[in-house]
C-alpha cells in the first residue's frame, strides 16, 4: 500500500492503495462515491466513466497511480442537485435512465463532448451516435439519451 493524492470533485483525498487498485474501486469503496459503477470491468461499457482532466476516461481499467496530477470529476462533482449540470437536467426531462446504470458514463461523456465541441446544438442523432457508440445502455433507451444530448447541446450553446 502506498499513499496516493488525488484530486476529485475538487477536493484532495489522500488515499491508500497499491498503485495499480483500479481507480473506480478507490472511488467507490475509499471515498464512498457511487456515481461510477462497475459495469464490465474491461472498459467496454463506459459505466465507470469519470473526466481525467476534463477528458472521459475509464476508471475500472484505469490505475489509481496514473490519475495524479490532474482533476477527476464523477457524476457527484459534474453538478449538484440545488444546481445540476445542463447535461444532468436533460437527461432528467428527457426521462432517459431506465435502470441507470449506465446514465453515470452517458453524462459524464456526454458533457465532455459537448465542452470539446465533438458534439454541437446542431449535431444530428446519428453522429452522436457515432461519438458516444462505446457508452452501453442495458435498457435500450437510447433513443431518450440522444435526445437528451441534443438538448443539452444545445441548452450549453445558448
Amino acid at each position: 500500500m502506498s499513499r496516493l493524492t488525488i484530486e476529485v470533485n475538487g477536493l484532495s483525498h489522500a488515499v491508500r492503495a497499491t498503485a495499480d487498485t483500479p481507480l473506480l474501486y478507490v472511488l467507490r469503496n475509499e471515498l464512498r462515491l457511487h456515481g461510477p459503477r462497475f459495469g464490465c470491468g474491461l472498459a467496454q461499457c463506459g459505466s465507470c466513466t469519470v473526466q481525467f482532466g476534463g477528458q472521459p476516461i475509464r476508471s475500472c481499467v484505469t490505475p489509481v497511480a496514473a490519475v495524479t496530477g490532474k482533476p477527476i470529476v464523477t457524476l457527484e462533482g459534474l453538478g449538484t442537485p440545488a444546481k445540476p449540470h445542463p447535461v444532468q437536467t436533460a437527461f432528467l426531462e428527457a426521462q432517459a435512465a431506465q435502470c441507470g446504470w449506465c446514465t453515470n458514463g452517458q453524462i459524464l461523456a456526454a458533457a465532455s463532448y459537448i465542452k470539446v465541441g465533438a458534439i454541437k446544438a446542431d449535431t444530428p442523432p446519428e453522429e452522436i451516435q457515432k461519438v458516444m457508440n462505446s457508452y452501453l445502455c442495458r435498457c435500450g433507451t437510447y433513443y431518450r439519451i440522444l435526445e437528451a444530448i441534443q438538448n443539452a447541446a444545445k441548452a450549453m450553446a445558448a
